[in-house]
């Protein structure tokens, strides 16, 4: 189980925002906020990639088999609990993906591993396609905050996001 830790959108990411909103008062800074943390949450979901560097946290089976991390694209693993440093192997594949293998579990059953993964070091960094599609969806989140009929976001998300998407089969 993959747990991240929360996005906190820098101030830079807001400003972006504001500007592409044509809102230049400071009143929905906060709520402005929350729409690029969910429109970063849904990027997230449709790429399959963790966008902004943070740390995360997988839960994976204790195996001899290597296991492969939910989050992608990995940059460093930390920990990988309980077992100690000589008993699992670890491997960051070219693709970002993480790989854990447990090579004496002992009793341990499941392993929590720890790490950092993220496209982007900050805002400034996510590539202009994608941050440009989250500007779009911000815009739409907030355009339709209090709509009734709302249809859902503009098919230029998807098409802007598309090209970074991340599919795995079977």
């Amino acid at each position: 189980m993959l747990a991240l830790a929360p996005v906190s959108p820098p101030g830079e990411a807001v400003d972006e925002a504001k500007a592409f909103l044509r809102i230049e008062h400071d009143d929905e800074d906060a709520l402005i906020a929350g729409l690029i943390a969910t429109a970063i949450g849904a990027c997230e979901a449709f790429l399959a990639r963790v966008l902004l560097q943070r740390s995360f946290s997988d839960r994976v089976r204790a195996s001899g088999d290597w296991q492969r991390l939910a989050a992608t694209p990995v940059l460093s693993i930390s920990s990988v609990a309980p077992l100690a440093v000589d008993a699992y192997a670890i491997d960051i594949d070219a693709n970002g993906d993480g790989w854990v293998r447990a090579t004496a579990p002992g009793a341990a059953t499941t392993l929590e591993v720890t790490g950092t993964a993220g496209l982007a070091s900050g805002w400034g960094t996510i590539p202009d396609a994608i941050r440009q599609g989250l500007l779009r969806l911000v815009a739409h989140l907030h355009a339709v905050r209090d709509a009734t009929d709302d249809v859902g976001p503009p098919a230029a998300v998807a098409a802007l996001w598309r090209p970074w998407r991340r599919m795995r089969m079977g």
